[in-house]
């Protein structure tokens, strides 16, 4: 039950944000519902999506865990490591400095190292199933703006070092956020000590 319930939380969170890289049908969608109408039913299905997610996922750790593979112990270590850099990157995608000139898409990069570091950490079929789809949608999405045409939104300022100095700093304690208050006590999983 579970893990179908994340599943479909899957499918409507992803595909929405799939949505976007389908400009005609994106810019159909806007000209039929309105700019405003159209950003309302996004973030509905994005959050309904996203509960789904962590609810089925929740349910399928505490009541349907199918291990496929059983990782190295030391791939804990390498996931916790791989998130401090991925969290700054999610950081940097809005407090705009060089990295964001460097990686253009710091926040799909952000996501690519989330989702690979927790892959080699977790072998059960729920983990695959989960971070497998939020990995292929980062690399899906980073190809298909690539091949956009169009401008999409307006160009956010972009500052110099001082903003990658913030945007580590901010990443930095976020991360500590997650490893040692969301992680233990939402996900229910110890990243230090466990």
């Amino acid at each position: 039950m579970g893990l179908s319930v994340m599943i479909l939380g899957l499918v409507l969170f992803l595909g929405v944000h799939t949505l976007t890289t389908q400009r005609a049908l994106r810019a159909r969608l806007i000209a039929s519902t309105g700019e405003g109408g159209y950003k309302i039913g996004y973030s509905l299905v994005s959050a309904l999506g996203l509960a789904l997610i962590v609810w089925g996922f929740a349910k399928y750790r505490a009541t349907g865990w199918i291990d496929v593979w059983y990782p190295p112990a030391a791939m804990k270590h390498v996931a916790a490591a791989l998130m401090l850099p991925a969290v700054i990157l999610v950081v940097a995608s809005y407090i705009r400095g060089r990295i964001y000139i460097a990686l253009k898409h710091p926040m799909l990069t952000g996501v690519k190292l989330w989702a690979a570091s927790h892959l080699l950490a977790n072998g059960d079929l729920g983990s695959i199933i989960l971070f497998g789809a939020f990995l292929g949608w980062a690399v899906f999405d980073r190809i298909s703006l690539k091949r956009r045409t169009d401008p999409g939104a307006p160009p956010i300022p972009v500052g110099g070092m001082s903003n990658d100095l913030i945007a580590a700093a901010v990443g930095f304690i976020a991360y500590l956020a997650l490893a040692f208050a969301f992680h233990p006590v939402v996900i229910g999983v110890p990243v230090v000590g466990g």
